[in-house]
């Protein structure tokens, strides 16, 4: 088996910049590092990652190897690898990295199997790709893993899947559902990373445009907002009615994407679900519109009857692939429908991956206290874990908030004061 399976060693020295960059604007961490490095919880662990290989996650994994961890990881998307980074994680930091941006999807699968021989203790995944091949094809493995966790909406609604059907064989912390990587990550990043992405693919000017999002979760509230911010003419699609009304209050438009399809511009994907745009909205379309996904997989647009009902397709710009239709439209797909801001750009900023993978270093020292004891189950993150890291973010800003006196304590755990 090879030792890795990068792009390029070359770029090593600009992947080493690239990180260390990253990592001064992750303090809570850079805090976690220190801490892992006096005290070891780690030690003699192997880690098997399966995440977005970008300089945010750099950081994650050389963290988790200062805890004593040996730490191996593959791409959790084709498109998602920074190859100046994966080679700076080979070449400074000795961590085996198989992934290559653009990798083909028999690639990607390969390059998880070869994560997978190093026959890890503990699985951090981002999407459950790693779990769901070690429990399809690599089940002499289970016996041996304490434990994982999962990173993204996606994952955990396909491991709590699995939970419910009886079929997962080992315990997962949700770090996904820490209200300090939901709330910040999937609102903040995904806001400000998705419209990234759409710019730098297309160097259009959102002021002005009916810009449609599907789906009103943490992500779609943040494109919502920054599509918003940039000037757009914003309308929510939904099938949750209160999600929907939440939008609604929110002032946004909320329509059915059969409607929305009629008048928009540029439309978002980011509901987790399998065929969101699909034909009928594709022929109601106006022509030239641009169509992006920011949902973990390339499921939400619906290429295959797209590429059927058009007479050819051409990339026009890089990640800009142009479909004209039989009806003479054209639809412009971004990044062949993944997710377009780390497909085309390059991510959530550093400062708020800084919460997310403090979440996911603080569930493997977790998992390694409580092993043993976790059900095979899907478990969040737990809440005193989660507050210390919003502690530690605040105080990294140099924010100081408000402390209970003994007497409003007292209060908020009484009841015998009334009107």
């Amino acid at each position: 088996m090879k030792k890795y399976d990068i792009k390029d060693l070359k770029l090593a020295n600009l992947g080493k910049k690239k990180i260390e960059w990253a990592e001064k604007q992750m303090p809570v961490l850079r805090f976690i590092r220190q801490e892992f490095i006096k005290t070891k919880p780690l030690k003699n662990i192997t880690l098997a990652a399966c995440l977005h290989i970008t300089t945010e996650t750099a950081n994650l994994l050389i963290t988790l190897k200062a805890g004593g961890a040996y730490v191996v990881a593959s791409a959790s998307n084709p498109l998602s690898t920074q190859d100046d980074t994966a080679a700076a994680l080979v070449k400074y930091y000795k961590i085996p990295v198989y992934a290559k941006k653009g990798e083909s999807n028999k690639t990607y699968y390969e390059h998880i199997h070869s994560v997978l021989a190093y026959k890890p203790d503990i699985t951090m995944d981002d999407g459950a790709d790693l779990v769901s091949t070690i429990h399809k094809t690599h089940r002499s493995l289970i016996s041996k893993i304490i434990g994982g966790s999962e990173e993204t909406t996606t994952g955990v609604i396909r491991l709590k899947a699995m939970a419910e059907k009886k079929v997962l064989e080992y315990p997962i912390i949700a770090v996904n559902n820490a209200m300090t990587k939901h709330f910040f990550d999937n609102r903040y990043g995904t806001g400000q990373s998705t419209i990234d992405g759409i710019l730098r693919a297309t160097n259009i000017l959102l002021a002005g445009l009916n810009f449609v999002v599907c789906g009103y979760g943490w992500c779609g509230r943040g494109i919502a907002m920054r599509a918003r911010g940039a000037g757009s003419n914003v309308t929510v699609v939904e099938t949750d009615a209160i999600r929907a009304l939440e939008a609604k209050m929110d002032g946004f438009l909320v329509m059915s994407m059969v409607k929305a399809a009629e008048i928009g511009d540029v439309f978002v994907t980011a509901t987790g679900d399998v065929n969101v745009i699909r034909k009928e909205h594709f022929l109601k379309m106006k022509n030239g519109v641009i169509v992006a996904n920011s949902g973990h997989f390339n499921v939400e647009i619906d290429l295959l009857t797209l590429e059927k009902i058009s007479n050819s397709k051409k990339e026009v710009r890089p990640f800009v692939m142009e479909y004209k239709l039989k009806n003479g439209k054209v639809i412009n797909v971004l990044a062949d429908g993944r997710l377009v801001n780390l497909s085309a750009a390059e991510g959530h900023p550093a400062s708020v991956m800084d919460m997310s993978f403090a979440n996911q270093a603080k569930a493997a020292e977790y998992l390694i206290v409580k092993k043993g004891q976790l059900e095979k189950k899907v478990y969040d993150m737990p809440e005193e874990i989660d507050r210390k890291i919003a502690e530690l973010k605040l105080k990294s800003l140099g924010v100081e908030i408000e402390k209970l006196t003994p007497e409003q304590e007292k209060y908020l755990t009484s009841w015998e004061e009334g009107t």
